[in-house]
């Protein structure tokens, strides 16, 4: 493997085996995305990962935009991944919200799209709509008319492939079995780490041939609306630790670098120009046998997105592993 490294799709698209995160807790400003964005591709990274309800894609369009006028990036070597969000699953609504992310990008199209949750909340652009107690007002389209949608925007040309995100085995084979089925989910974009390795969940997306892709890697960004924070901390894990000084490494380069090894593709953020720069450099050294064993056997099935508020919701994926 090296920073060219690329995973065939199911469709015959290529996606780069490692992008970078661009989400950031309310608390940050959203231009450091942007800046971040540049520095990312300045370094060497393909793909770029973002979303609607992250609130900074005129941001992150800004530094592509940047970054393929000044030649550092050729379009046809960026993979950009967007998001459809939970408000927008009604399938009329679904084009509109790929286009509205265009239009904020300035890109005719975006490399994958994908459902970022199979959670549905009331349809609107209100990204969390609440009723007079403050609960949160769910909707519940069915999922598979919402891919329907996504295909149709395939085959217009909007986006060359399209996934799903935080979705459990249960709920991919609704999409899998779904008569008339034209085409099968890419990926599943998940809450990937060393205390939760996905195991089974990523035996079953290969076994269809669907690729996991897994944020939140290096741990939370522990934002405070979603991460209780006493959770612990990944990166200062001893076996991490002791296994990154045995391989003169960070225990990001080995997180992530682990991951990579299992065949997923790792989501890695920082707004840290140094972090952002060594996250990528996981491709000079290889963890044995031995390491790989004592990293796996970390799992403790330990999840940082709770999202405790939406547990009640029948369509809740983050409970159960598989």
């Amino acid at each position: 493997m090296d920073l060219q490294t690329h995973i065939v799709l199911n469709d015959g698209h290529r996606i780069p085996v490692i992008g970078f995160g661009t989400y950031a807790p309310e608390k940050f400003p959203k231009t450091l995305a942007e800046e971040a964005t540049k520095v990312a591709i300045e370094v060497g990274y393909q793909h770029i990962d973002c979303a609607h309800v992250y609130g900074n894609e005129a941001d992150v369009g800004r530094a592509i935009r940047e970054k393929l006028a000044d030649g550092t990036m050729r379009r046809e070597d960026l993979f950009y991944t967007g998001k459809l969000w939970c408000t927008y699953q009604t399938p009329d609504l679904v084009r509109p919200a790929l286009e509205r992310s265009l239009r904020n990008l300035q890109l005719e199209f975006v490399d994958l799209f994908i459902i970022h949750t199979p959670l549905e909340m009331k349809p609107g652009d209100d990204p969390f709509p609440v009723d007079e107690n403050g609960q949160l007002i769910f909707y519940n389209t069915d999922i598979r008319d919402t891919w329907e949608a996504m295909e149709r925007c395939k085959d217009a040309g909007l986006v060359k492939s399209i996934g799903v995100s935080n979705f459990n085995r249960r709920q991919i084979e609704l999409i899998l079995n779904k008569p008339g089925l034209k085409y099968k989910p890419v990926c599943n974009q998940v809450e990937c780490h060393i205390y939760l390795n996905q195991r089974k969940l990523r035996d079953f997306c290969k076994s269809e041939g669907i690729v996991l892709v897994g944020y939140s890697v290096l741990g939370s960004s522990r934002d405070e609306n979603w991460i209780d924070q006493n959770s612990p901390v990944v990166l200062e894990d001893p076996v991490l630790v002791t296994i990154a000084k045995r391989h003169k490494k960070t225990p990001a380069q080995v997180a992530i670098r682990f991951f990579l090894q299992l065949g997923v593709v790792v989501l890695a953020k920082s707004f840290n120009p140094k972090r952002i720069k060594e996250n990528i450099e996981v491709f000079d050294f290889l963890l044995s046998p031995e390491d790989m064993k004592e990293l796996e056997a970390l799992n403790r099935n330990f999840r940082y997105v709770q999202a405790k508020r939406w547990k009640d919701h029948p369509k809740f994926p983050f409970a159960d592993e598989y």
